[in-house]
This record gives C-alpha cells, structure tokens and sequence, in this order.
C-alpha cells in the first residue's frame, strides 16, 4: 500500500477488495498465524527430546544470527542519521552489527531477546502447549496495556479494560488449578507462570519498540545482536565448565538444523517480517483480529499432534481469552491520562 503523505499507518483504511494488494496481505497473514501456532507446537513437543530450554534458545539466536547479524552490519553502512531525540539513533553498537545505540540494544535485547527465548522455552518443560496458547500471545493485549498505562501514561478505554478483565480471567482459569495444586508434586504451575513472566517481557519490549519509534526491523536485528554477544558465550561458557547441563552435541545434526532454521528463521526473522506486513496492508485493528486466532489455533493443534487432553477449565479460559482481545479491538483509541 502506497502512503505518499506519510499518514500513520494506524489510521489508513485499506480498501479490502479483492486486489493484488489483498491477496499479498492474505498471504502474509496466514505465514504470521502459521509460524505462531507451529512456535508452540514444535517447542512443546522438543520438549520430549534430548534438548534442554536453554540449548533451544541457543539454536534460535544462532539461526537468526545468520541472517540478522549481516544484515546489521549492512543497515549501519547504508542508513541515514534519524534526528528525533526519541527516534533511532545514528550511533550503532556491538562491533557496528546492531543499529542502535548500546543502551537502546541493551533494553530492547534483554526484554525482547534474552528473557523472553529464555523463559519460554524452559516454561515449555513444565506446562503443556494449551497453557502456552492462552498464556503467551493470548495474554499480550493484557500486559502491553498495563504497561503502556504506567510508563506511557496511556488510558486504557472502559469496553478495553472489560476486555482485559477477561483476559486475565481467561489466564486464571487456566493457570488457577496448577498455583491451587502447587503443594503437591505437580509443576505445571512453574510452567504456566514461565510463560506469564514471558509475555510481559515481550510486552515490554513491544511497548519500548513503540514508544522510541524504533523500525520493526531495527529492533528484531538488534535484539539478535545483544543475544548473540551476551546469552552465547555464556551459554557455552557454562556448558563447557559443566554448571549447565546440555546434550546438544548428542543431539543429531538434523535436529539442530531444523531448531535453527525453525526458531531461528521462521520465528525470529520471517514471522517479524510478515507480521509487520500484515499491519502494512490490514492495518493494527484488523491484524490484531486476526491473530487473536493463535490461541484457540495452538491449542486445538496440541491436542491433535501433542495428544493433550483439553480439559474444561483449558476451554473455558480459551473463550474467555478469545473474547477478551475482541472486546479490547472493538474499544475506542487509547488516550493520553491527564495529570
């Protein structure tokens, strides 16, 4: 879609006639659900494998090192300084591979890179996929408005908080029995709050994304950058001097290759790309609406392939979730809070 007068994407209104146009963000749209739904699915059932949550997030920096580390270094030769004091900055950092200043890079790679692939993937070991659904991307919308209130000062609208209200029951109502049972010798509550601290620190980071205007793919290679320098050669420090357990040099060749291209590529690189494209030709409203179909997706997914029991309180909290981020899409635009 051409936007020769600069107009905010947010307040285009794409024409949804069938178009050449329409067929691309179509296209898109289901690559984006794809990848989210087979995140969760694939991570679950690795899992069951030989690999720990640590060694799958190593393999995921690595797979989208390849491509992001590259491509950081060619944006910091071929980019124009940004004068905006909150904008990108022109300094790049960590050996000119990130485009963004260190502190920038830091934020952004600690929330976005570093905890998020690191608590996911370890919550994975502990609760199964359906949890995930509802807890990872079902709870975004939850968290990111929380967030943005407290340090945006942003107001959240009455029918969005009704909407939140029922994503956080959706949350408690699948996570609700595993902290009730907690004395006992189940672990799936461990699992189940993993996830939670992991959405809040990817809404974090969508929030600081947002909020220094930083380009989707700035911030994706810059997350990439920091990870690289700061999780790897402590991961394989710690491997090495036997503090962490690891078995992924028992672990086949192909399976690493495939954790790398999946995690790495399609998770890390295309999925931010044609995510990002997906608010380019539908826009923020009707891209979140479509999304919203991850959880419900993933679940019904890791009951087929997983064999999960989907359990009442499972459904009850997908419903509620599902709702939720309807009711928070259907709410007026978000307002600055007066002080």
């Amino acid at each position: 879609m051409n936007n020769p007068n600069n107009v905010p994407i947010e307040r285009l209104q794409p024409d949804l006639t069938l178009t050449p146009n329409l067929v691309r963000g179509v296209f898109f749209a289901l690559v984006t659900i794809v990848i989210w739904v087979g995140f969760i699915i694939i991570a679950k059932a690795s899992s069951h494998g030989s690999l720990t949550g640590l060694d799958i997030a190593a393999l995921r920096i690595l797979g989208a090192s390849i491509i992001l580390l590259p491509l950081g270094f060619w944006i910091n030769k071929n980019k124009n300084p940004i004068p905006h004091k909150d904008s990108v900055s022109k300094d790049s950092s960590f050996a000119g591979l990130s485009p963004l200043s260190f502190k920038l890079t830091a934020t952004l790679g600690l929330s976005g890179g570093l905890l998020y692939a690191v608590l996911a993937y370890s919550g994975f070991f502990f609760a199964p996929a359906s949890h995930a659904a509802v807890l990872l991307p079902g709870s975004l919308p939850l968290w990111t408005s929380l967030i943005a209130f407290f340090i945006l000062n942003e107001r959240i609208a009455k029918y969005r908080l009704f909407g939140l209200a029922l994503i956080l029951g959706g949350d408690l109502t699948v996570g609700g029995p595993s902290l009730v049972n907690a004395v006992g010798e189940q672990s799936i509550w461990r699992g189940d709050l993993l996830f939670i601290l992991a959405s809040i620190a990817w809404s974090y980071y969508a929030v600081m994304v947002r909020s220094r205007q930083v380009k989707p793919v700035y911030a994706t290679t810059a997350i990439t950058v920091f990870v690289f320098f700061t999780y790897l050669p402590s991961y394989i420090f710690l491997c090495m001097t036997g503090v962490l357990k690891t078995n992924i040099w028992e672990t086949s060749l192909d399976t690493l290759l495939f954790q790398m291209f999946f995690q790495g590529v399609l998770s890390v690189v295309v999925s931010g790309i044609t995510f990002n494209q997906m608010v380019r030709y539908f826009g923020p409203v009707r891209t979140t609406m479509m999304t919203a179909v991850v959880p419900a997706l993933a679940a019904l997914g890791a009951s087929i392939y997983l064999d999960e029991h989907l359990s009442s309180n499972v459904i009850m909290g997908l419903i509620l979730v599902t709702l939720g981020i309807f009711f928070g899409i259907g709410s007026r635009s978000v307002k600055a809070r007066t002080t």
